[in-house]
């Protein structure tokens, strides 16, 4: 068949999103489990840092599926400055893909209500059909006003239509209803609740359209005037560092050239140390390609197909300055 003959239009169109660590890509590479194998599927995913690991996460872990289209908008907000980042990638990747459903994974620390303010007006209204917001959310966190009390976690539960209390092999007694109670008080009074373990949502979730359609637009901008890391070429030393803050974190990040390989023994004694809020990372080792994903709940550590190079992203309220040193201490000799 030629996709490039047929027009793009209603297209089923998901937002998963949640606050740091919640789970969201883990949630994507398990939808990804229940697509038809005569469909094209398409992944916007949205990173704070500026160096992308996301996309290289989820691709090397669908290698085999050549209907999987993947593209990131790394560097904070993909919203910002009028949602000119996503409106070029999203274009981008509908021509590509021309997919059967679109999944769109915003930044942790993004602005949801604005992102879907952007995916239903204009254009995108004309060729996008807007199924259920899905929003993820660790209930063990509402203890913790870092995150009950940012706006950002705040307006993900708001435009939810369905909420997924995900690692709920995880709480104690009690969380699950701290969580009910929580989401009565800060969302709409239909939106459902669910509980999963591991991401692992059941498809209907994600059918049906969504039932919200307008918001006033959140006027924000954090204002890149270079170019982002993840785009700009490699120089001669073969490492680029890259950093970012706002929402009240810092996120640093470095690219490393394909000729650096990594010991995988003193990574993981490296990455399971870290005191960060976050880290995602793809290093190229002496035993292959590897993927890790550091959450408060440890370190996990996955084996990939292959990427193009190594690179890391490290999110917190501040972050350690001797960690560069120490990642480069994990460099093969």
């Amino acid at each position: 068949m030629n996709y490039n003959n047929l027009s793009i239009k209603a297209v089923p169109t998901n937002i998963i999103t949640g606050f740091l660590g919640v789970g969201k890509t883990t949630a994507i590479l398990n939808l990804m489990k229940n697509k038809p194998d005569n469909e094209r599927w398409a992944i916007l995913v949205n990173e704070f840092g500026e160096i992308g690991v996301d996309g290289s996460l989820v691709g090397g872990q669908n290698s085999d599926n050549q209907n999987v289209f993947i593209r990131e908008v790394p560097g904070g907000c993909m919203c910002c400055a009028a949602g000119l980042p996503m409106q070029i990638a999203l274009n981008q990747l509908l021509s590509e893909a021309r997919p059967d459903r679109l999944l769109i994974e915003p930044t942790g620390l993004g602005h949801p209500k604005e992102v879907l303010e952007v995916l239903s007006t204009g254009h995108f209204r004309q060729i996008l059909s807007l199924k259920k917001n899905i929003t993820l959310v660790d209930a063990r966190r509402l203890a913790d006003t870092r995150y009950t009390d940012h706006d950002t976690f705040n307006q993900q539960i708001a435009i939810a239509d369905t909420v997924v209390g995900n690692k709920i092999d995880l709480y104690q007694e009690g969380d699950t209803d701290k969580l009910s109670d929580y989401v009565a008080q800060m969302s709409r009074p239909k939106t459902k609740v669910i509980f999963a373990d591991h991401g692992v949502i059941p498809f209907e979730e994600f059918e049906g359209n969504t039932t919200i359609h307008q918001h006033p637009p959140h006027h924000h901008h954090h204002g890149h005037n270079k170019p982002l890391a993840s785009e700009i070429p490699l120089p001669e030393t073969g490492i680029l560092k890259a950093v970012n803050e706002g929402e009240g974190f810092q996120s640093v990040g470095w690219r490393f050239s394909p000729e650096k390989i990594f010991d995988r023994k003193k990574l993981i004694i490296l990455l399971v140390e870290l005191k960060v809020e976050r880290m995602k990372a793809i290093f190229i080792t002496e035993d292959g390609v590897f993927g890790y994903n550091l959450t408060s709940d440890g370190l996990s550590e996955v084996q990939l197909d292959d990427c193009a190079e190594s690179r890391i992203e490290l999110i917190a309220e501040s972050i350690d300055s001797d960690f560069e040193a120490q990642i480069l201490g994990c460099l093969q000799e």
